[in-house]
């Protein structure tokens, strides 16, 4: 790994996201379209540039079990074990507490929150900005989400503040991520597997 490069990018992503911009990057998954969570205008304008319906809800990164109580109204006794348990990156759709975006949430007021285990660029940004990152595939509503940066549509590309080169010509391809829906008896109901 080049670590200069890799400093640097993550600071440029930081620089972006404190200036409310909108950001094309790598996540623990997919390649994705970000900003800061409590951003309402640079939420909307990640939809504007999907087409995405105001009624599907994006995810929000979050760094640790600390985050992610900042946007939960509660944090599942059980989350520690589920996290030990999970194979792979699961976001969990839970009540929404105060902080974030009110466009960024569901009908039902709820939100969908990934803490990022396996990702160094994600976990680096996260801790920098010591927000919430919006997290959704980078791709006009309805297109296949891009595994690789080669597969981002040119559009997309262009109406973003901010283009992460970190990654870029990595080809592993990755998957999106799991949702679950936590229920009130601490149980799960699997949204997408």
């Amino acid at each position: 790994m080049n670590t200069k490069f890799f400093r640097e990018e993550v600071e440029s992503a930081v620089d972006a996201l404190l200036m409310q911009q909108v950001m094309l990057y790598p996540t623990d998954t997919v390649w994705g379209l970000g900003c800061d969570a409590e951003v309402p205008q640079a939420v909307k304008k990640i939809y504007d540039l999907k087409n995405r319906p105001a009624e599907k809800a994006a995810i929000v990164l979050v760094a640790d079990e600390q985050m992610f109580a900042r946007y939960a109204a509660a944090v599942p006794a059980n989350l520690p074990e589920l996290l030990a348990a999970q194979q792979r990156p699961t976001t969990y759709v839970v009540p929404a507490g105060h902080r974030v975006a009110a466009n960024l949430l569901a009908p039902d007021g709820t939100i969908g929150l990934r803490i990022v285990q396996n990702d160094e660029f994600c976990q680096k940004v996260l801790r920098r900005l010591g927000h919430g990152l919006v997290s959704t595939s980078a791709n006009v509503s309805g297109e296949p989400s891009p595994a690789v940066y080669a597969e981002v549509d040119s559009k997309i590309v262009r109406g973003v503040d901010y283009v992460v080169r970190w990654r870029q010509e990595d080809t592993t391809r990755a998957q999106p991520s799991r949702v679950v829906r936590l229920l009130p008896d601490g149980g799960l109901e699997v949204l997408r597997d």
